[in-house]
């Protein structure tokens, strides 16, 4: 093939042959189905009256050279039209699809040809004379077309034989309609079949690297790439819904006696959300543990035998390749490792998932952990390591902006020095005092709760135990670990009705974790008014403000949650310069933390 791609009509039986001869391989055929029933019944009605129903895209893996010097044929990967693909195997030839809650369903179409209309077939259709329940015998060529006319004719005397024979002949042709076919060199990279496709799709979806990388393990049948694709997918399902593990040993047999079903057996009791990776983390971070590579892209094109030096594909790369991917994906998985990262995460004081916004810093927390292991650096070394570059990185957003690339440069370097050494050099080049007294305060002059900074912020009050505003027993990280909710020191609706805008009166340095009562009975009362009414609490008033009862509780509460002592006084003409004050505060603060990490 010279060209990048090749386009060509297939009939939908040759589309069908191909599935199911293995020519074309489909790499997520056990993932969910997530077409409606619906759009099956319309893909059969399209195809019925010959409208274009879109093209399949399959990229053919590469030529692979063996041991022997004799070259292996690379089989077709199907891209894109899984769905599609999946439909017409259900509609036509009767197969199971996996739903999305990972059961096996039949979705069985029906037709009227009296009025030439496709249905979901349900019980009353079945009940019926009028409509041929279920076209997939007929489709799939078990019932002659002939069979099913006289049955349809036998039970609804009244209509016309021969009008009955050509529709049902029309339907049967549904079989010969073409679809466009565009099959993709093998020889392309990612980045070229990733444009192709959005071009192509209409829809603008953009394939992710881990698709396609997804797509090539499970498509490689000589090192057992399904199971391999199937233990990701299972794993990272069942790590958000434990009660999938009951799902997958009675309906998947098969894969219920592997050692990845043993190696995952452990998430059936877990519950922690803190890190629920999809299969994109799991892959990224398997791959740059194992490989000591950032970018996705070279791990489709070594799982296919890419020699990078010698841009040959080899059957022993591949095969290396596979093995340690599995490697990664073990390592991934073992409870060991995974319990210990959480832990070691949520010492840090990240208790609550909604702490951590960035996949791509927790990843590289992982792979830096399982790294430091392989390494031989002992636990305590490792725990405050892998507690300091996760905060660092959240506080210089490391990961936000080309992460791959990033990934690439500290896995080297990981993996070439010392890692002490290694630290050391980006602590005194990006957390030096101008970061501390200049960048950090300047990065919480936002307006959003989720602002990453302020997260740590909320991080390092969890780790010392402070308690939320006015609280005498309670504690930010209680409030975190049970979904508390942030409040306004200068109540909001105090400061919407002085006419200031949203992004005014929800800045990060007006938010406290304060209990739900508390902040009710603050209402939209300025700072000093509230003040002034929690001061009666300390002559034996009624407890209005949680239970704080003297100035010194009140002062060391403030201090806690980094809020000036001035806020006693304090009204709208205050806001600013509370604002300024506050910022800094939790700066020093923050900046305090990560030093005893």
């Amino acid at each position: 093939m010279s060209s990048k791609y090749e386009v060509s009509q297939k009939e939908v039986s040759t589309l069908l042959e191909f599935i199911k001869s293995g020519e074309i391989a489909i790499p997520e055929i056990q993932r969910p189905f997530v077409w409606e029933k619906s759009k099956v019944r319309d893909l059969m009605d399209s195809l019925y009256q010959g409208y274009p129903v879109g093209y399949i895209i399959v990229w053919r893996n590469p030529n692979v050279k063996l041991k022997d010097g004799k070259m292996a044929e690379g089989k077709k990967v199907l891209i894109d039209g899984q769905q599609r693909i999946t439909a017409l195997t259900a509609a036509i030839l009767g197969q199971q699809v996996v739903d999305d809650e990972y059961k096996r369903d039949r979705i069985v179409i029906a037709f009227n040809p009296l009025e030439g209309k496709f249905e979901v077939s349900n019980p009353a259709i079945k009940k019926d004379s009028k409509w041929i329940s279920d076209i997939a015998p007929l489709l799939s060529g078990s019932l002659k077309a002939s069979h099913v006319r006289r049955e349809y004719c036998k039970s609804n005397d009244e209509v016309d034989e021969e009008f009955i024979e050509d529709v049902i002949d029309k339907l049967k042709d549904i079989s010969k309609r073409q679809i466009g076919l565009i099959e993709l060199a093998p020889d392309l990279d990612i980045e070229t079949v990733t444009e192709i496709f959005i071009r192509i799709n209409s829809q603008g979806v953009v394939l992710s690297q881990a698709d396609f990388v997804m797509s090539k393990i499970a498509a490689n049948e000589e090192y057992d790439g399904s199971t391999l694709r199937k233990a990701i997918d299972y794993f990272c399902h069942l790590a958000i819904a434990p009660e999938f593990y009951d799902f997958i040993k009675d309906n998947d047999t098969d894969f219920a006696s592997t050692q990845y079903f043993h190696k995952m057996s452990w998430l059936r009791n877990i519950n922690d959300d803190i890190y629920d990776p999809s299969y994109t983390d799991m892959l990224r971070v398997a791959f740059t543990f194992k490989f000591h590579r950032g970018k996705l892209a070279d791990l489709v094109s070594l799982l296919s035998g890419r020699n990078f030096e010698t841009r040959v594909y080899e059957a022993e790369i591949a095969k290396e390749s596979f093995e340690k991917l599995k490697e990664g994906i073990f390592s991934f998985m073992s409870q060991t490792n995974f319990e210990r990262f959480v832990m070691i995460i949520k010492s840090a004081g990240f208790v609550s998932s909604k702490q951590l916004r960035s996949q791509n810093v927790i990843n590289f927390a992982y792979i830096l952990y399982l790294t430091l292991i392989e390494k031989g650096h002992v636990a305590a070394k490792i725990e405050s390591y892998v507690k300091r570059w996760l905060v660092m990185s959240i506080l210089t957003g490391r990961y936000s902006g080309s992460p791959e690339s990033t990934f690439d440069r500290d896995i080297k370097r990981i993996r070439e020095i010392d890692f002490e050494e290694y630290i050391k050099g980006i602590e005194e080049g990006e957390l030096s005092d101008a970061f501390w007294d200049v960048s950090l305060v300047q990065s919480l002059g936002y307006a959003a709760s989720t602002n990453p900074q302020f997260n740590v912020f909320l991080a390092s009050q969890a780790v010392v135990g402070d308690k939320g505003l006015f609280s005498e027993f309670v504690t930010v990280k209680d409030m975190l670990e049970h979904r508390g909710d942030v409040h306004h020191i200068f109540p909001r609706n105090y400061l919407k009705k002085a006419g200031l805008s949203r992004g005014k009166y929800n800045q990060v340095a007006n938010y406290v974790y304060t209990q739900s009562e508390i902040n009710i009975r603050i209402g939209d009362k300025a700072p000093k008014n509230y003040f002034a009414e929690l001061f009666k609490q300390f002559d034996g008033g009624e407890l209005k403000y949680g239970g704080i009862k003297d100035m010194d509780a009140l002062k060391d509460n403030l201090k806690q949650n980094c809020i000036p002592e001035a806020i006693f006084d304090m009204e709208l003409e205050d806001y600013d310069g509370f604002l300024v004050k506050r910022r800094q505060f939790i700066a020093q603060k923050i900046k305090e933390y990560y030093w005893k990490l």
